[in-house]
């Protein structure tokens, strides 16, 4: 560890792809299934989508369209908030696999800790779907620490990893030490601000400094502090831009200019949120 937070990592961590796809507000059924065929094409092993994105039919699509088998592609998808009672955990479950058109998930999780969530049937239900293999690994998004030890605490099936907004503008670096500490992946959703890093001086300026986008340095970032990312692209060009982050080394200096960004701002940050 070179500066506060970077790790050595590989391309994938526990098995899991450390760049994936992201698929949320891509809701158009051809351009949501081209950019996952175009993603898995280009070398993606990871996709993302959730119930509530309204695209798992058409992510189905495009991996079922690509040229790689569906054993190579880590999949992972959530169950929303208003179906997380002990029912609505298995049934919506179901409908995601039927949609995706696979028999299980390589990564399923409580997409927030809120509305119909109870930790311990929640997570009774999504230990169920675990032992019978429906899920490969259950996870959480958007928890707290408190929240992330109270799952880990309560699952019989490993906590396997917790999605969260994380970007240079919202470092997160309590909760990923506090997840590290449990064991717990974290995994980077936004990781380009919602494309705030393009208009940031710093990040632009080390992307002209290592001859690349600002989006690959964000992701490099991200990548180098052992945090996987899920950054949404609909197009070829944004989607190879995003996969070229993988060769991008970043120099301890640049490193400390990104952890040095002073700004600190949530771009999803709904009113019952746990951290409102």
């Amino acid at each position: 560890m070179t500066q506060q937070g970077r790790q050595v990592a590989g391309p994938q961590t526990s098995g899991m792809p450390m760049l994936g796809l992201g698929t949320w507000e891509n809701t158009d059924p051809e351009a949501c299934a081209n950019a996952v065929e175009t993603a898995l094409e280009t070398g993606y092993r990871h996709v993302d989508t959730a119930q509530v994105y309204g695209n798992e039919e058409h992510v189905g699509r495009g991996i079922e369209r690509a040229d790689v088998p569906r054993e190579a592609v880590f999949l992972a998808t959530k169950v929303w908030i208003d179906r997380l009672d002990a029912d609505g955990v298995v049934d919506s479950t179901r409908a995601s696999l039927a949609k995706l058109g696979v028999e299980s998930v390589d990564l399923l999780y409580v997409h927030w800790p809120c509305r119909t969530y109870d930790p311990e049937e929640t997570l009774e239900a999504f230990d169920d779907l675990y032992e019978q293999g429906l899920a490969d690994r259950v996870a959480v998004s958007n928890f707290r620490p408190e929240q992330v030890d109270e799952a880990v605490d309560v699952a019989d099936a490993p906590v396997f990893a917790n999605q969260v907004e994380v970007h240079p503008f919202l470092p997160q670096r309590e909760l990923v030490d506090h997840c590290r500490e449990r064991g717990v992946e974290v995994v980077a959703y936004s990781p380009l601000a919602r494309g705030a890093v393009f208009e940031n001086e710093t990040l632009t300026g080390i992307a002209e400094d290592h001859g690349a986008s600002a989006a690959q340095v964000s992701l490099a970032w991200l990548r180098e502090r052992g945090i996987t990312t899920i950054p949404k692209a609909t197009s070829a060009a944004h989607v190879e831009d995003n996969w070229r982050s993988l060769d991008l080394d970043l120099s301890d200096e640049a490193f400390a200019r990104i952890d040095a960004i002073g700004e600190r701002s949530r771009r999803v940050d709904p009113d019952w949120a746990p951290w409102n």
